[in-house]
């Protein structure tokens, strides 16, 4: 597995891109309204910030009503993401996803739960990264 991309949630996608591609002279690369959200991928090199921006209520608008605007989660890309999530199963770890299903950028995804790691929402991403496409 190698380090994908870290997922921030807020409610103004556009101002936050625009103030990283200024801290990080990082390209916004991709863009997609996605699952009643905005996504914005910015290219860091090796990986990438996703800016997560709801346009209506899911996950991300409850995120940010519980928690404020910040870290969402990390995402792992992973060759194999059925063995992956056997080898969480295996772990005792609880899923958020028992099995893959699509994400943004055309990549199937799935969750671990945070109450099995640490309190961080894990996200895998199906083999290749969206840099190599």
């Amino acid at each position: 597995m190698s380090f994908d991309h870290l997922g921030v949630a807020t409610e103004s996608g556009a101002d936050l891109a625009e103030t990283f591609e200024t801290l990080f002279d990082a390209s916004l690369v991709h863009e997609e309204r996605f699952g009643g959200m905005t996504v914005r991928f910015l290219d860091l090199g090796r990986g990438y910030f996703e800016i997560l921006e709801p346009h209506e209520t899911g996950t991300i608008s409850q995120f940010l009503s519980r928690n404020g605007p910040g870290i969402h989660h990390v995402a792992l890309r992973t060759a194999d993401l059925d063995a992956a999530l056997n080898r969480a199963r295996d772990a005792g770890v609880e899923l958020v996803d028992e099995e893959p299903r699509p994400g943004a950028w055309g990549h199937d995804v799935a969750f671990l739960h945070p109450n099995s790691t640490g309190g961080v929402l894990v996200e895998y991403v199906d083999g290749a990264s969206a840099a190599s496409e």
